[in-house]
């Protein structure tokens, strides 16, 4: 590893490094963007995934071998999102980092009162994902998403590379220009392990509470938090 990837960079020196990159490598291919993003950080880079697909975890396993890959188990998942963790856990080169929150289901709960997420689901997603990610990236300078433009207006301009001013860290979406066929391409081509739920009319896949089946013609992101104007969890916000 080198020098530049062992030693700690500033906020302002990471700040700088995104805005270059995010310009410079816009037109690059996702592959190209990760190998960047692995040749620059090293062991200071992961891939968050949410168990829709493993196309972001694939695609940086090829660039580097062995990545940590970090997921959030809510404790509210469907079986099939915890599953398919498991599967890519054990069929790909990656390291699986499962992430939980600080109090159960149950201890939420009893603090609470239950179902939290029907009452106040901001409240919710900060404790069971906003704050276990920030936490759990607390020793990485980037990581990576699978955002994609295409996905929602909230989307639409999102950075192949840019900072993430929360958590102070260089955050990067190598797959931002890509569209759903480009995606299932992607899968096809490479066997990519994908969330059964993606065939069964659930095109974003969320904490099962939060989830419904999407209607033919319907934006793929209306099934999460449906009859609410909540349209993010928090993560990207």
């Amino acid at each position: 590893m080198t020098t530049a990837q062992t030693r700690r960079r500033t906020a302002e020196q990471l700040k700088e490094l995104a805005e270059t990159a995010g310009r410079e490598l816009e037109d690059a291919s996702p592959l190209d963007i990760l190998k960047w993003a692995t040749d620059t950080f090293g062991a200071r880079f992961c891939v968050t995934s949410s168990m829709e697909d493993a196309v972001v975890a694939h695609l940086a396993s090829r660039a580097l071998p062995g990545v940590d890959v970090v997921f959030l188990d809510t404790g509210y998942h469907f079986p099939e999102t915890i599953g398919t963790a498991d599967a890519v856990s054990a069929v790909m080169d990656v390291n699986l980092i499962t992430l939980t929150p600080r109090q159960t289901v149950a201890e939420q709960d009893a603090e609470y009162g239950p179902k939290l997420h029907d009452r106040d689901p901001d409240r919710c997603c900060a404790l069971r994902k906003v704050k276990p990610l920030e936490e759990g990236l607390a020793s990485y300078e980037a990581w990576a998403t699978g955002l994609r433009r295409d996905e929602s207006p909230t989307r639409a301009n999102t950075p192949v590379v840019g900072w993430d001013e929360r958590r102070q860290k260089v955050k990067i979406a190598p797959i931002a220009r890509w569209t759903q066929d480009d995606v299932d391409a992607y899968v096809a081509e490479h066997g990519v392990l994908t969330n059964p739920l993606l065939m069964d009319g659930y095109p974003s896949i969320g904490c099962a509470p939060c989830t419904r089946r999407v209607a033919e013609g319907e934006d793929a992101r209306s099934g999460r938090w449906a009859g609410s104007n909540k349209t993010e969890c928090g993560l990207h916000g």
